[in-house]
C-alpha cells in the first residue's frame, strides 16, 4: 500500500452508512460527504441549524443527483441534545463509519447548560457521547470505524485537560483550551481504540487533521461569523496561505476508509503537516501519554453519565 494517498484511491463505497457532524457548507465536513456520497455512500449529515444543514445537502446535490443523504439535528454544545440526536439516529440502523468532524475553535469564554467549557464540550465530550451511543450500531456493522478530527494545534495544549470540567482552573486562554481539546481527540481515540481491542469489538478508532486548510473555523470562532468586517479578512488571509477544504478532507477520508489499523493518525504530508497528500503522522509526546488518555476517559464517563465500550 503507498504510504500517501490520493483521492483516486477513495474506493467505492456501496451499501456504507457514514454519520458525519459539522456539514457546515464548504468546511471539512461538507467535502467529506461530498466525496463519499459520490462514491456511493449514504450520508448521515448532523448539524445544529436545520437550514444550514440543507444548504449542504442542496450542494451535494447538484454534483451528485442520486446522492444518498440524510438529516440529523445535533448540537454537540448540548449533552441533552446529543442523547435527542442518538434516539433518532436508532432508525438509520448499522453504522459503518462515525466522523467526528465538527468543532470550534478559538472561542471567548463560555459555559454550557451543562456547565462544560464551551469548545471542551463541543470539540470532546459531545462527541465522547455521541460515539458511546451510536456504538451498538458501529458494532452492528461488523467493521465500524471512529474517525475524530484532531488538529496540529494538539501540540500548543501545554498539559492534559484532567481538571473538573465544571469548574475554570486560572486564567482563561482560548487557544490553550482549543490545543487541549484537540489532544483530548487523541487520547480519545487511542484509549477507545484499546478498549474496543479489549473487548474484541469490530470497530477501530483512528484520528485525522486537515494540516492548515481554508475553512471558516477561525473567523467564526473569533467573531461569530465568517464574512463581514474584520471576520472577512481573517477568513481570505487564511484561505490565501492554506490548502482548500477540499484537500484538507483527504486525510479524514483516507482514515474512513483505507486500509489502516485501530489508533492510526492520519495528517497531510507536506512541510510541516501543513497541506500536501495524506500519510500517518506521529503524536506529540504528550498526546502519546497513556495513563492521560485513560485518565480522561474515566472524567468523560462522569461528565457525560455514560460508561462504554
Amino acid at each position: 500500500m503507498s504510504e500517501k494517498w490520493n483521492i483516486a484511491d477513495l474506493p467505492d463505497q456501496t451499501g456504507r452508512t457514514v454519520l458525519i457532524t459539522g456539514p457546515t457548507l464548504g468546511g471539512l465536513g461538507h467535502h467529506t460527504a461530498l466525496e463519499l456520497a459520490r462514491r456511493g455512500a449514504r450520508v448521515v449529515l448532523a448539524g445544529r441549524t436545520p437550514a444550514k444543514v440543507e444548504e449542504t445537502v442542496a450542494a451535494i446535490r447538484a454534483e451528485v443527483p442520486e446522492a444518498a443523504l440524510e438529516a440529523l439535528h445535533l448540537d454537540l454544545a448540548s449533552l441533552a441534545s446529543v442523547r435527542s440526536a442518538a434516539t433518532a439516529a436508532r432508525q438509520i440502523g448499522p453504522i459503518d463509519v462515525l466522523v467526528n468532524n465538527a468543532g470550534v475553535m478559538g472561542t471567548s469564554y463560555s459555559r454550557t447548560a451543562d456547565g462544560l467549557e464551551l469548545q471542551m464540550a463541543t470539540n470532546h465530550f459531545g462527541p465522547f457521547l455521541l460515539t458511546g451511543l451510536l456504538l451498538p450500531q458501529l458494532v452492528a456493522s461488523e467493521d465500524g470505524r471512529v474517525v475524530t478530527v484532531s488538529s496540529m494545534f494538539h501540540n500548543l495544549a501545554g498539559k492534559p485537560p484532567l481538571g473538573d470540567p465544571r469548574e475554570q482552573h486560572g486564567r482563561y486562554s482560548k487557544w490553550r483550551v482549543y490545543g487541549q481539546s484537540k489532544l483530548a481527540n487523541l487520547y480519545f481515540t487511542s484509549e477507545l481504540d484499546r478498549r474496543l481491542r479489549d473487548k474484541d469489538l469490530p470497530v477501530r478508532a483512528l484520528a485525522a487533521h486537515p494540516g492548515f486548510a481554508g475553512t471558516h473555523l477561525a473567523a467564526n470562532g473569533q467573531y461569530g461569523r465568517s464574512s463581514g468586517g474584520i471576520a472577512s479578512i481573517l477568513d481570505a488571509g487564511v484561505r490565501a496561505v492554506s490548502q482548500s477544504a477540499a484537500e484538507g478532507a483527504w486525510p479524514t477520508l483516507w482514515a474512513a476508509s483505507g486500509d489502516l489499523a485501530g489508533n492510526t493518525f492520519v495528517g497531510p504530508s507536506g512541510f510541516q503537516q501543513m497541506s500536501g497528500a495524506p500519510r500517518r503522522v506521529g503524536r506529540s509526546k504528550l498526546g502519546q501519554d497513556e495513563t492521560a488518555a485513560r485518565a480522561l476517559w474515566e472524567i468523560s464517563e462522569e461528565t457525560v453519565d455514560l460508561r462504554y465500550p
